[in-house]
């Protein structure tokens, strides 16, 4: 799946000598949510997804995103754009693709964790129709609380 967003990125599936980038650039946003050992798993796993963005000159990666498929439900574990490529749609797009190969794999919900402090993110989310359902109280390492999303009735790409 090598798809031309702009003439600047191109979405992928990543091949596993990508793998250590997603490790970078985990770290560079994430704080080192995952090893490549973690990465090499999620590639090697039929129940996950991975998609990277990189630019089309020098590939460098600059946003990922990835699911897991638990049964007919799409929990959303990573979704990560570079600081210097924010505010550009890149998020968007990879949440896009990412519904729509749940979509595709006939999965029927999505949800994930975010941040409540991610106002950001929490805006993109609710674009997509995702709802508040809980929270989870001291979920990320620094204390803070993740409040949980879902959406129902993942429907077809238009």
């Amino acid at each position: 799946m090598v798809s031309l967003l702009c003439p600047k990125y191109n979405l992928f599936r990543p091949h596993r000598e990508d793998l250590p980038h997603f490790a970078q650039l985990d770290q560079q946003c994430l704080g080192g949510m995952w090893t490549l050992g973690g990465y090499e798993r999620e590639w090697d796993s039929d129940n996950s997804v991975l998609l990277g963005i990189r630019l089309t000159t020098g590939g460098d990666l600059v946003a990922m995103g990835a699911f897991w498929q638990i049964l007919e439900e799409a929990h959303i574990t990573l979704l990560a754009v570079a600081q210097a490529h924010r505010r550009q749609g890149l998020g968007k797009i990879l949440l896009q693709s990412l519904l729509a190969t749940a979509t595709h794999r006939q999965l029927e919900r999505a949800t994930l964790e975010v941040r409540a402090s991610n106002q950001v993110a929490m805006d993109l989310y609710h674009q997509f129709g995702f709802q508040l359902a809980g929270r989870r109280k001291g979920y990320y390492p620094d204390g803070e609380d993740a409040l949980i999303l879902w959406k129902n009735h993942l429907s077809p790409p238009a």
